[in-house]
This record gives structure tokens, sequence and C-alpha cells, in this order.
């Protein structure tokens, strides 16, 4: 148990610093998000509305697709700028377009699933649709649109952060050891110090 404990709170101390702060700018981006996505439903259309229909389905891309979608993009750039900055301080050693055309795409695999969620949550004879006898829209705490996005980010955040750091700001702490994973350099470290021991004592004998 000690040892498990010195595993997943000493050796990997720094992938929690990480989530902690990708969570905390996650919580501003949740914020951008749905303050963006009021200002869209109330400056647009009702959201229930079909803007165009997908060929061969019953199915419609409806405003609140697209409403989802603008709100994501404004969160999404600005969740990219906080977390090149300070999350993974990875500003000083990356073009900026180059960090975030693959930042934008997970989050865009994000934005899908996200949308098929909301989808769910949204129609009405979905298995998942959200109770329209609580949520009538009445009120803003009451209105679907706004709890079926605050549903998506939730699910969608953790496997957006998995890949963003695996794959966007990766490159750029491989080529500075400065930014690189604590648990992996330890690793590094000891691996090398095991090679020099076997190395003294093939020299001794």
């Amino acid at each position: 148990m000690r040892r498990l404990r010195e595993y997943l709170f000493v050796r990997h101390r720094h992938n929690w610093v990480l989530l902690l702060r990708f969570a905390m700018v996650g919580a501003s981006g949740v914020f951008v998000n749905l303050a963006t996505l009021v200002l869209v439903k109330r400056l647009g259309t009702d959201p229930d509305d079909a803007i165009v229909g997908l060929p061969f389905t019953d199915f419609n891309i409806r405003w609140y697709h697209a409403y989802s979608t603008v709100a994501f993009l404004v969160a999404n750039l600005w969740n990219y700028q906080l977390n090149r900055t300070w999350t993974f301080r990875s500003g000083r050693h990356a073009a900026w377009w180059r960090e975030y055309w693959p930042f934008l795409t997970v989050g865009l695999l994000g934005q899908l699933v996200g949308l098929l969620l909301l989808t769910l949550l949204m129609h009405p004879n979905s298995p998942l649709a959200l109770p329209s006898s609580v949520l009538d829209d009445s009120t803003g705490l009451r209105t679907r649109l706004y709890w079926a996005q605050l549903i998506v980010i939730a699910v969608v955040t953790p496997v957006s952060f998995a890949l963003n750091k695996l794959w966007t700001f990766a490159a750029v702490r491989t080529r500075h050891t400065e930014l690189a994973d604590p648990a992996h350099t330890e690793a590094v470290l000891r691996e090398v110090h095991d090679v020099g021991e076997e190395s003294s004592e093939h020299a001794a004998h």
C-alpha cells in the first residue's frame, strides 16, 4: 500500500499538478463556453429549429448544434491559450499555430462526440432525453440546452486532457527536459544508474 501511494502521489506528483491546472483552466473554460452559448442563443432563433436535414435519416442538424459548436470554438481557443502559457508552459518552446492545430483537432473530435451526446440529451424521443417537465426553458436555470451542454463538457473534458497531454504538448516536452514529466525523468535516471553499476561490476571482474 505504501509503494502504491508513493507511485501515485510521489513519482507522479507532476501529473497531478498538471491535471489540477488543466481542471482549473477547464473550469474557466466552462464559464466561457456557457456564457458564449447564452449569448448566441439569445441572439439567435429557437435552438430546436432545424437547419438542414441529414440525408437518408429522420434527423436534422438543429440550431442547438450550431450554438454548441460556436461556444466550443470560443472556449477551445480560451483553454488553449491558458494551457499553453500556464498548464504545460510550452509557449516559449513551440510556435503558436504548431500546437494549436492538434489542440483544435483533439477538441473537434471531442465536440463530435459531444454533439452526439447533446442530441441524445435534447431529442424528445431519446432514452437519455432530459425531462422537459422540469427543464421547461422557463428560466435560465431550467433551460435544457444549458444543462445538456454542462453534461457534454463533463464527459468530454477528461478525454481531452489525456489526448492533449499525450499528443499536443508532448513533442515540446520531449525536446525540453525542464518541461518533462518528473516521473519519466526519474525512470530514465534510474536506468542510467543501473547501467553504470553493471559496467562498474564488469570492469571490476
